[in-house]
């Protein structure tokens, strides 16, 4: 994938994070896909609680999407606030700032350039990251990002 370019793949922000949440097993895309398939899936512990019923249903109905979304990545249909900082908790372990001020709302986080670009890819329209300048606070090969919506 490069630079800029979205992934073909459209999931939802929920089938998102249940994918994330089972890529945490440390499964191979094909053990992930078969599991996923067969309804072979763990019982989720975190504080998410995701029931993968959701996932499995989309990959029965739409198998290419979801595959395709497993081994190429996806974009996100839809983002609210609060998903974008539970994806950067499920993917990246980090505890991202939750700035839920009306017309100023936004999630902060300091992240690599790599995990950047990640989350920009999956990122739905109407979000923007913007890299914050001069953060003395960001650690070592880290930078600050603001994940802001877009002003229209």
């Amino acid at each position: 994938m490069g630079k800029g370019t979205k992934p073909e793949a459209k999931l939802s922000q929920w089938d998102a994070l249940s994918l994330e949440s089972l890529k945490t097993q440390g499964w191979t895309d094909e053990e992930l896909i078969t599991r996923v398939l067969e309804g072979n899936l763990p019982k989720d512990d975190s504080k998410f609680k995701f029931d993968y019923a959701g996932l499995a249903a989309l990959a029965a109905e739409q198998a290419e999407t979801f595959t395709q979304a497993v081994r190429d990545g996806y974009q996100i249909k839809y983002n609210t606030i609060r998903g974008i900082h539970s994806w950067i908790l499920i993917v990246f372990g980090l505890e991202a700032e939750l700035v839920l001020e009306s017309g100023a709302e936004a999630v902060i986080a300091s992240l690599s350039e790599e995990e950047a670009s990640r989350l920009e890819s999956v990122l739905s329209f109407g979000w923007t990251l913007n890299l914050q300048e001069n953060d003395a606070s960001a650690a070592e090969g880290k930078q600050l990002y603001k994940i802001v919506p877009v002003q229209g």
